[in-house]
């Protein structure tokens, strides 16, 4: 073994574990309305410089949280982004309820989606990535 790979037990991944009836539905993707005023940041506008300025600024995330827990967390500054501290305005369930809940995988894949599907002028994945929207 290479110095510096030894690792503990609890910090590899199991992969061959099933999951627990309770988790397979445990996660949830979110869509947070951006106050207009995130377009002033220059790394923005960079990031998305074919934004539709006549569509929204969002923010797209995924939790196994309650959605209006994590949004709360993300306004008080707890494991928050900092543009939806600074600038989120609302959730926007008419664009994500009817899909929750959902097991790990596919939240992750449904927060790219979402992201990626053209909603908005600048959409905001996860931990603050940005992306454009073409």
């Amino acid at each position: 073994m290479r110095r510096g790979a030894k690792r503990s037990r609890k910090s590899v991944v199991n992969l061959n574990r099933k999951a627990a009836p309770d988790e397979i539905l445990h996660h949830s993707v979110y869509v947070i309305l951006l106050d207009p005023s995130v377009l002033q940041h220059p790394s923005i506008l960079r990031l998305n410089p074919n934004r539709d300025p006549t569509k929204p600024c969002v923010y797209v995330g995924m939790t196994g949280l309650a959605v209006q827990e994590r949004f709360q967390n993300h306004k008080n500054g707890y494991k928050s982004a900092w543009v939806v501290e600074k600038y989120g305005l609302r959730l926007m369930p008419e664009l994500y309820e009817y899909l929750n809940p959902m097991p790990f995988e596919a939240a992750a894949q449904m927060e790219n989606d979402l992201a990626s599907s053209r909603l908005a002028a600048v959409s905001l994945l996860g931990k603050a990535n940005d992306i454009s929207l073409n």
